[in-house]
């Protein structure tokens, strides 16, 4: 079978996936598993590199969202310097993530996800992509290309290229924000605040009117979950500290440092999965689920602190009845994100300090061992570095969006096998559903979904005696 390589948003995996689906003597879905064939071999490569060159490094990583590792990384660097940036320089890094945020959540959103949605689940696949939904809807295709691209663009101004910038470093960052790129930004913001209202607004709709059934369907379970906040409970993406919320809202724990990550979570290991299963080490394996990412943080969070944000929030909540559990409902987190996003952005544009000089503190190696953290669109990432007194890595620890959310996706599959397979049968169009299913956490496995292709996929449905009984492949 052919197989497609991807790039994750927080290591490079195989794109292919298989899927394991267990049936009981009634040929109804005991168990599902969703396999995943993970590279790590960025954390052996940093090895006696200096820690100065983490940042420009590891945002190779990924090609969608290389901000998340370049922020991390240069916040891992900053405590090694025993630094405190300048203001300016936070402020920068906070507008450079804003603009990544926005950019990978319109990408995953009018790109990879809105096709399912606007051309429908059992569409023509040949047409259910990007291209259909240019044909479909040329003018909502156009706006949240333009809305992507004016994340891309603030990254560009800020770091000189639109992916790759080396140009957050320890002790803040390379280059400041021109004039000329401020008014850019502030010309452009009308627009995409346009195409957010827009969007959000449809979805709302397409929610009242079509998709009541895979809110309830497409991973609607119980978990902790798990994010930065910021003073007083803010929605925060760039510092703050770390909160759990359990799934009725209560917050389990609270104040949590990056530095004390191996207290709180654990990694857990399948023999049937190259990908580890963290989990929240209070409450065991695997009842310490719990899920990251943009569903997350909102939940973690006790307001935006932007007025069309956390209107947005309200409502959100409203509709819920409390406290939005469904995996379904990253979709519209996401949107709501990208919101927040253009209302911080706006406000950073007009911040004095945003174009000031004063962007980079110098320092030596003071520290031998730190621990940095940033929110990726996709959720928490942490870097953990330890380095010998002239600076040279010794030793690297990555813990990635898409591995904290592997219980949950593995969870999600089994609830959408449940409910679409009995009496031993793949029904027709249960493929297209379980891929969506998985793209609600957005991981790069389906970033070759509606891009270039379906995403390969590997069904196997097991008797209760483990043989196979009924195989489906797609290349």
């Amino acid at each position: 079978m052919s197989k497609t390589v991807v790039i994750d948003p927080v290591t490079r995996i195989e794109g292919h996936a298989k899927i394991s689906i267990f049936l009981n003597d009634a040929g109804e879905v005991d168990d599902a598993r969703f396999h995943v064939v993970e590279y790590r071999g960025f954390e052996k490569f940093c090895e006696g590199r200096p820690f100065t060159e983490m940042a420009g490094i590891t945002a190779r990583i990924c090609g969608i969202c290389p901000v998340s590792h370049l922020l991390a990384a240069a916040k891992t660097g900053d405590k090694i310097l025993a630094v405190k940036i300048p203001v300016a320089a936070e402020k920068l890094r906070r507008m450079m993530n804003l603009a990544q945020i926005t950019q990978s959540h319109a990408l995953s959103f009018f790109h990879l996800s809105s096709p399912d949605f606007l051309l429908g689940w059992d569409s023509d696949p040949a047409k259910r992509n990007v291209f259909g939904l240019i044909a479909a809807d040329p003018d909502l295709a156009r706006a949240g290309i333009r809305l992507r691209q004016f994340g891309q663009t603030i990254i560009e101004l800020l770091g000189a290229r639109k992916i790759h910038a080396a140009w957050a470093v320890p002790g803040g960052v390379r280059s400041p924000l021109s004039e000329e790129g401020r008014t850019w930004i502030r010309d452009r913001l009308p627009e995409s605040f346009e195409t957010i209202t827009t969007a959000l607004n449809l979805f709302k709709t397409l929610i009242d009117q079509q998709l009541k059934d895979e809110i309830g369907i497409f991973g609607e379970f119980p978990s902790l979950f798990m994010g930065l906040v910021g003073e007083d409970g803010k929605w925060d993406h760039y510092g703050g500290h770390l909160r759990f919320v359990d799934s009725n809202g209560s917050v389990i724990a609270d104040g949590l440092s990056e530095d004390d990550y191996a207290s709180f979570l654990g990694e857990a290991v399948e023999k049937w999965s190259y990908l580890k299963f963290p989990y929240y080490k209070p409450l065991g394996y695997p009842a310490g689920i719990y899920r990251v990412g943009p569903l997350a943080r909102l939940n973690v969070c006790r307001y935006i602190g932007t007025p069309k944000a956390d209107q947005e929030l309200k409502e959100f909540r409203d509709r819920a009845g409390g406290v939005p559990t469904s995996s379904f409902l990253y979709h519209y987190a996401r949107l709501i994100e990208i919101l927040a996003c253009l209302e911080h952005i706006q406000d950073l544009v007009n911040d004095p300090d945003i174009v000031s000089t004063r962007v980079r503190a110098e320092g030596g190696v003071n520290e031998l061992e730190a621990i940095g953290v940033s929110e990726a669109p996709r959720g928490t990432l942490f870097h953990h570095y330890k380095v010998d007194e002239h600076g040279l890595i010794q030793k690297v620890n990555l813990i990635i969006a898409t591995g904290q959310n592997n219980l949950a996706m593995n969870k999600t599959v089994a609830q959408i096998a449940k409910h679409y397979i009995h009496n031993s049968d793949i029904p027709e169009g249960f493929l297209n559903r379980v891929e969506a299913g998985i793209r609600c956490f957005d991981p790069c496995l389906s970033c070759s979904t509606h891009a270039a292709g379906q995403m390969p996929l590997h069904v196997q449905l097991l008797g209760s005696d483990g043989h196979v009984v009924q195989e489906v492949f797609r290349d």
